[in-house]
């Protein structure tokens, strides 16, 4: 009997394949690489077409269709792709990493293995200072004298800390409890495998300017350097219709078409009827809704009206 099906060749990207197992550097001694990836592009469009048939082949229909399904929420595509990555990250930003939970994760363990030799450094000019509006962020630098200190301490804690761990091993000390006193700044490294959708949502969250520092250089490394080649055409529709685009809720609207007609008055009262404007010691209390608001109105060249 004839095979009543096409012969389906498995979907390879050239961009990709060059760089399989290449170790892209993040920080000062960790890195990122490509172990293995199922699909790309073409595949977003496949997935979206057993919907309702063959449709158009083009590349620029390709391409508007991956935008049409990022721009209006159809996630249920871009689930297709799959990448799996090695990475080497420090375990404090590692924490934040596995936050996300739709990936499949195995890490190096410390409980076998002895622990990775290798503690993240801080230059001298990279402290930064706690902001006072943003308990989880920072605003600006230490000077470098501060620096050069904090620098110092950091490598005098780092050894200690791996020659008492050391110690321990030497004398027979079970290395799942000889590792306990080691700094957050240790690297670790893991296998980690995740879809393009799940991912898109990891990269629109840790490379905001608003995520950690470390965890932002990993983030863009894996979105410029690793997704730009695996799924270019995904990755252009992301920074058009998500990173690089601007969200208003239903109360900035109705602050912003008044604006825009002239009426300052009303978009202040709007602003007073949504609780934005209430005041502490004579100063307007922090509300974030408002502060949002007021970032966006500045991007948009708008006044604000309070």
């Amino acid at each position: 009997m004839e095979n009543q099906f096409e012969k389906l060749d498995k979907i390879k990207v050239k961009a990709v394949e060059e760089i399989l197992g290449q170790k892209f550097p993040v920080l000062d001694d960790g890195f990122i690489r490509v172990i293995d990836y199922m699909g790309g592009d073409e595949s977003i469009v496949q997935a979206a077409r057993v919907s309702y048939g063959q449709g158009t082949k083009k590349i620029s229909e390709d391409r508007g269709l991956i935008r049409y399904l990022l721009r209006n929420y159809h996630t249920t595509p871009f689930e297709m792709c799959e990448i799996k990555l090695h990475v080497r990250v420090p375990m404090d930003a590692w924490r934040q990493w596995i936050r996300h939970r739709t990936a499949n994760i195995n890490e190096y363990s410390t409980r076998y293995s002895i622990a990775i030799d290798s503690s993240q450094k801080t230059a001298p000019d990279e402290w930064r200072i706690q902001a006072k509006d943003n308990k989880q962020g920072s605003a600006g630098f230490f000077d470098d004298a501060i620096g050069i200190k904090l620098s110092e301490r950091e490598q005098e804690l780092q050894q200690f800390a791996r020659d008492i761990y050391q110690e321990r091993l030497k004398l027979g000390v079970a290395r799942e409890q000889a590792r306990k006193d080691l700094p957050l700044s240790t690297y670790t490294e893991a296998y980690w495998k995740i879809d393009l959708h799940n991912l898109l949502h990891f990269l629109v969250l840790r490379m905001d300017n608003h995520a950690q520092y470390e965890i932002r250089c990993f983030a863009d490394v894996i979105g410029n350097e690793i997704v730009a080649r695996w799924c270019p055409i995904a990755w252009e529709a992301f920074k058009d219709y998500v990173m690089n685009s601007v969200k208003f809720s239903g109360l900035e609207l109705k602050i912003i078409k008044q604006l825009i007609a002239g009426n300052d008055e009303e978009s202040l009262k709007l602003a007073e009827e949504f609780g934005w404007l209430s005041q502490k010691e004579g100063k307007l209390s922090r509300n974030r809704e408002r502060i949002e608001c007021e970032e966006k109105l500045n991007f948009l060249g708008l006044k604000i009206p309070w």
